[in-house]
């Protein structure tokens, strides 16, 4: 009997579904905080988190906004596409966040102190980042050093040396390094008119948005429709195996590591190249991007192109709760719904499992079988007298 299975087990539908069930049980949670802090602002303030820049009620405010929140959801998606890439080949990069440092020092210097075009600027963030994780990829292949300690580690190294580096660049009476429309003009990326068009002469939004969702496109064609990418998750799967068959897994656990940097890189270069903010040579932290990018990449059901939606909504959420502390809440409150929604993402195979159960237990309750197409109608049998007659008649012409 030839399967099939129902609409409700397809991968992409149960991917979509559980998305939104984490997204759901978030904001459920996130509003329960809201209750417990101050029950009274407990709705107007949830509600604001989802609105964001529809918060504003003139249109040319909304459209700035939102082209601050989607040149901010370029190098979320950048930094969601590294750690999805490297995940699939049994990876964790948890170095998205240095790579994403060493990509914003490499692409500001050269645009600040070599006013360099754009496009070398970009092609430096990609090679940075690249750098980076190829020094965590070749431990893991020759040291067998875990990817998660060895990136850990190189996050602090890159933000501490890039702080140094951009001491050279920066304002001698600010912590900031100096503004790309002063001293870097050469190396603005160009906004395709989407700036004047669309979002008020803003410069932000442009080229970066357009390479990002490109390279999430040419990521899903990358690892499913072709060899090198069923031969990085083959290697991440199995090294003995991937050996056996003859594929150099050391190669591919470095070159997997290094396309993840490079991706990392790069979403550094397409939010510093629009001018939208600067770098702070005093920072102590390491930017959020990169983590925000693991909740991104995971929210997206592991997917290039579901991570361009749920690069766009972490992103909505988090630039929402700047307008909580204007209704008495903190603004954390966005980072905090984000956590509960990648922290529910792990649970993501706990999930379809149940959920997978219930359809099963509803179709032995109905009598159908979820999982079966009907069985063909077959033409009734002959009976035992007229097939005795055929065999006589058959008998006598012989």
């Amino acid at each position: 009997m030839k399967e099939k299975k129902s609409f409700f087990k397809l991968p992409v539908v149960q991917a979509l579904l559980v998305s939104l069930f984490c997204i759901l049980l978030g904001l459920i949670i996130g509003f329960i905080v809201l209750l417990i802090i101050k029950p009274a602002g407990a709705w107007e303030a949830i509600t604001t988190i989802l609105k964001n820049f529809w918060n504003y009620t003139r249109t040319n405010l909304q459209l700035k906004n939102l082209g601050n929140t989607l040149v901010k959801t370029a190098p979320l998606l950048m930094c969601s596409l590294s750690v999805l890439f490297a995940y699939k080949a049994g990876l964790f990069n948890i170095g998205a966040a240095g790579q994403y440092v060493v990509g914003a020092g490499a692409c500001l210097y050269c645009a600040l102190a070599w006013h360099l075009p754009w496009y070398v600027c970009l092609l430096a963030a990609l090679a940075a980042g690249a750098l980076l994780g190829v020094i965590s990829g070749a431990l893991k292949a020759y040291c067998n050093v875990n990817e998660v300690i060895s990136c850990i580690m190189l996050n602090w190294i890159s933000l501490y040396l890039i702080n140094m580096l951009l001491t050279n660049v920066k304002e001698t009476t600010s912590p900031y390094t100096f503004k790309l429309s002063t001293a870097g003009e050469q190396s603005f990326l160009p906004n395709l008119g989407m700036g004047d068009a669309l979002f008020g002469k803003n410069q932000y939004t442009g080229l970066a948005l357009i390479i990002a969702i490109l390279a999430a496109v040419l990521i899903w064609f990358i690892l499913g429709k072709t060899k090198l990418g069923y031969e990085l998750k083959a290697t991440g799967y199995n090294r003995s195996a991937a050996r056996y068959c003859g594929m150099k897994e050391k190669k591919n656990l470095i070159m997997t590591m290094a396309i993840s940097g490079a991706l990392a890189g790069t979403g550094a270069a397409l939010l510093y190249l629009t001018g939208f903010t600067e770098w702070m040579t005093t920072q102590s932290s390491v930017p959020a991007m990169g983590f925000n990018g693991i909740a991104a990449a995971f929210l997206g059901g592991l997917n290039p192109i579901g991570a361009i939606f749920s690069s766009f909504f972490i992103q909505h959420i988090t630039d929402g709760g700047s307008f909580m502390t204007k209704i008495g809440f903190p603004s954390q409150i966005s980072d905090l719904i984000s956590s509960l929604i990648i922290y529910l993402c792990g649970f993501v195979m706990f999930i379809k499992l149940t959920f997978n159960g219930f359809l099963d237990r509803h179709s032995k309750s109905t009598g159908t079988n979820v999982n079966a197409e009907p069985a063909p109608v077959q033409e009734p049998a002959p009976d035992a007298q007229t097939a005795v007659a055929d065999n006589k008649e058959g008998g006598n012409e012989e």
